[in-house]
C-alpha cells in the first residue's frame, strides 16, 4: 500500500527527529568522555577549596583558640596564598578522612598520613612534610620497659585504625614470631592525645605514635614521659588526594618541595618540633605507589 504525500513526510519527520536526537545523546555522552572536569581545575574556577583535616594530631594540626593551628596548618596557609582562594577546613575524626576523600566529601586531605604500602595503592601521596617512624613512648623512670621488645606483656595504647595501630600490630607479630610473649592488650582510642592521658593516668603502660609527636609530648611534660625505640624502619608522613587527581598532587608537592628550598620548612619545623627532619623528593613510596 502507498503512503500518501502527507502520512510519508510524517514518517520522514519522526526518523529525522529520532536521528536527531540519538545524535544529540552521542555528543553529550563523547564530550563527557572526552573531558571531565579535573578537582584542581574546579578549586581554580570556583575559587574555593575543601580539605579535611584531624585536629587532634598536635603538634601537626591541633585547635588553640578556636582555631585550627600547628605545623601543618602553616604549610597549608602558604599553599593557599599562592593559590589564592578561599579556605574551607574541615576538622573531623581521623577514622573518617581517608573514606572522606575517596567519597568526594572535600578536595584532599591536609592532614598527616602515614604512608604505608597498601595506602599508597590507593590514594595519591604528596611528597612527605615529615618522618612518620613509629616509636614507643613510655612513663618517666618505668625501668619495666627499656626497648621495644619490653612490650612483651604490657598494656599498649594507640589510635585506632591510624597507621600506629598497624604498626604496633607488626611489631607484636613481630615479637611472637621470635619466642616472645605479645601484648597484655592493645587499646585503641579515636585521637592520640586519648592515649597519651591514658599512658599518664596508668591505663596503659606505653604508647605507640609517629616520633615528631611524641618528641614533642616529652618535651613539653619533662620528667613525665621518655621516648624508648622505634618499632618501624624509618618511614613518612604525606597528604593525599584522590587516585585519579594526580594533577593537584603534583601541584601540591611542588609547594612542598618550594618551601623545603626557600628554607621556609625548616623555620616551621623548629617553631613547633624544637628540630629538623629532612624532606626527600623521592624514594619515599613503597613499590606499586600511585
Amino acid at each position: 500500500m502507498k503512503l500518501n504525500g502527507g502520512k510519508r513526510m510524517k514518517q520522514i519527520y519522526k526518523i529525522l527527529s529520532l536521528k536527531s536526537l540519538i545524535l544529540s545523546i552521542f555528543i553529550l555522552f563523547m564530550g563527557t568522555s572526552i573531558y571531565a572536569e579535573t578537582t584542581f581545575e574546579k578549586i581554580k574556577r570556583t575559587g574555593k577549596v575543601t580539605v579535611g583535616t584531624e585536629a587532634a594530631f598536635p603538634p601537626f594540626e591541633f585547635v588553640e583558640d578556636g582555631k585550627i593551628v600547628g605545623y601543618g596548618k602553616d604549610i597549608l596557609d602558604y599553599i593557599i596564598a599562592d593559590l589564592g582562594v578561599e579556605l574551607n577546613q574541615l576538622d573531623l575524626p581521623w577514622q573518617g578522612i581517608l573514606p572522606g576523600v575517596l567519597a568526594g566529601k572535600f578536595d584532599f586531605v591536609a592532614t598527616s598520613v602515614s604512608i604505608r604500602a597498601e595506602r599508597a595503592k590507593k590514594y595519591a601521596f604528596t611528597v612527605p612534610i615529615a618522618e612518620g617512624t613509629n616509636w614507643v613512648m613510655k612513663r618517666n623512670g618505668d625501668t619495666s620497659i627499656m626497648s621495644p621488645d619490653d612490650l612483651s606483656g604490657k598494656v599498649v595504647c594507640t589510635q585506632l585504625a591510624s597507621g600506629s595501630e598497624k604498626a604496633t600490630q607488626e611489631w607484636e607479630k613481630d615479637m611472637k614470631s621470635r619466642g616472645l610473649e605479645g601484648f597484655k592488650e592493645l587499646k585503641l582510642f579515636t585521637a592520640h592525645p586519648e592515649a597519651t592521658l591514658a599512658l599518664a593516668n596508668g591505663t596503659c603502660d606505653a604508647q605507640t605514635q609517629t616520633v615528631p609527636n611524641l618528641a614533642v609530648v616529652a618535651k613539653k611534660q619533662e620528667g613525665v614521659f621518655e621516648l624508648v625505640g622505634p618499632i618501624t624502619d624509618k618511614t613518612y608522613m604525606a597528604w593525599v588526594t584522590r587516585p585519579e587527581d594526580t594533577d593537584l598532587r603534583d601541584y601540591l608537592s611542588s609547594k612542598i618541595l618550594e618551601m623545603r628550598d626557600k628554607g621556609i620548612i625548616d623555620e616551621i619545623q623548629d617553631k613547633w618540633f624544637g628540630f629538623r627532619m629532612p624532606i626527600p623528593s623521592e624514594g619515599h613510596l613503597p613499590e606499586g605507589a600511585l
